[in-house]
């Protein structure tokens, strides 16, 4: 389990998409790898699926005191959620 910093600015971002701090959360602490995968500039991607069975995409930066913060979090689209079940068999 990490820890989060959460602010008005990403609880809203991710909101607009549909997706509680919750559900990214346990998103990220349930990756399995793949994931999470490095995608550049600091940032992290992973792929999951809650307990609910959403499947969601949440991006991260780990902040230098390690906190994770999230900057995005969507649900996945029908062409990722494929992908990502290749990937899990």
């Amino acid at each position: 389990m990490y820890v989060y910093r959460w602010n008005e600015w990403n609880v809203e971002h991710i909101a607009e998409h549909g997706i509680t701090q919750a559900e990214a959360e346990y998103v990220v602490d349930n990756a399995r790898p793949p994931y999470p995968e490095y995608r550049g500039d600091g940032k992290w991607r992973v792929w999951g699926q809650t307990p609910f069975g959403r499947f969601i995409q949440a991006v991260y930066i780990i902040d230098p005191d390690e906190t994770l913060y999230v900057i995005h979090a969507r649900p996945m689209e029908d062409s990722e959620k494929r992908r990502y079940r290749r990937r899990e068999r």
